[in-house]
């Protein structure tokens, strides 16, 4: 029920049935470790956020964590001197996109070189690494950051990003925490996995989480925007307050090569081709968006720290209330 949890590798454990129950009801031969050690719920259940390698090390890291928070959800973010300027511009991002759209890049550089002093405090590092959440500042403000990892699984979302990212979301909500959000997401993953466990529902928990907060939303598209994950990722559709795009950005249903195929079914190989081209022409880009007011503006990778700290000035006053419910039915 708590909202966070830091485990010590070796040290510390958790389980409904211990070992010992599991060996004599369904004769498995489990450890402590591997049944609810530190390890198995920071990487396979979720259950936990960190895994420390000592005492030490997680009551330190308790201390930089606790810093990001406010003191209740009845009080603001805590602010923090820093002398990183709002408007540094960080002209190694306008070449961190590779030009083959197949090329990953990895989503904490671009994190880093947008927040104060490259400081970054992650959430479950090691569970669903498809997706980024975490802690950081801008101006000395706490914000929460979620963002895709083309390095993981290109960045798709899956049931545990989607469930990962949808709890840390309504966290930031509930705490009046900012959220800043990086996209580069191709789409859902496909497969019967996925489906016969339910990422309809799954997905839509990271949606109605979207959709329901209140609090200040600022969207940056790095490269790809893909059909029902595009509309997911804080887009305008689900109340984002401002939404960029980079250059390198592709708003679309599908990638160019996938739409050709069902668009253009018999045509030959070659055609196809040319197809593909004049698709990517046409819409691999963040212009036909913006023409449609879904995106506000295409912005300069070097100047995207600038931009979300002008956003967060803007919305430092934003006031938004859902209509009253006793209590909303997000899809559990």
């Amino acid at each position: 029920m708590t909202d966070f949890i830091f485990m010590v590798k070796d040290s510390s454990y958790m389980f409904v049935t211990g070992p010992d129950v599991v060996k004599t009801v369904t004769n498995e031969v489990v450890t402590q470790e591997e049944l609810g050690g530190a390890v198995t719920h920071t990487t396979k259940t979720s259950v936990a956020d960190l895994a420390l390698e000592n005492d030490i090390e997680a009551l330190l890291a308790a201390r930089d964590f606790f810093d990001y928070l406010p003191l209740s959800n009845r009080h603001d973010v805590p602010e923090r001197p820093t002398s990183d300027p709002y408007d540094r511009a960080e002209h190694s991002l306008d070449s961190i996109v590779p030009a083959s759209a197949n090329q990953p890049y990895d989503m904490h550089e671009v994190i880093a070189k947008t927040v104060d002093e490259g400081e970054f405090f992650e959430i479950q590092p090691k569970h669903a690494g498809n997706i980024i959440c975490g802690f950081g500042r801008i101006e000395g403000r706490t914000v929460g950051i979620v963002a895709n990892q083309p390095m993981v699984l290109a960045g798709v979302l899956d049931i545990n990003s989607s469930k990962k990212a949808a709890r840390f979301v309504r966290f930031c909500d509930a705490f009046s925490i900012p959220i800043v959000t990086f996209v580069d997401v191709p789409g859902f993953l496909p497969g019967t996995a996925q489906e016969h466990n339910g990422i309809i529902k799954h997905g839509a928990k990271l949606l109605f989480a979207y959709a329901e907060a209140t609090v200040p939303k600022i969207t940056v598209i790095t490269r790809k925007a893909y059909g029902g994950a595009y509309d997911v990722m804080a887009s305008k559709h689900l109340r984002g307050d401002l939404n960029y795009a980079w250059p390198t950005a592709e708003i679309a249903v599908m990638g160019a090569k996938g739409a050709v195929e069902i668009i253009f079914r018999g045509l030959s190989a070659e055609e196809q081709a040319v197809k593909t081209r004049e698709y990517e022409d046409r819409f691999a880009n963040p212009f036909v968006a913006a023409s449609k007011g879904f995106i506000d503006e295409v912005i300069h990778p070097h100047s995207t720290r600038r931009r979300i700290a002008l956003g967060l000035r803007k919305l430092k006053t934003k006031s938004l209330e859902n209509p009253w419910k006793k209590h909303d039915n997000i899809p559990l």
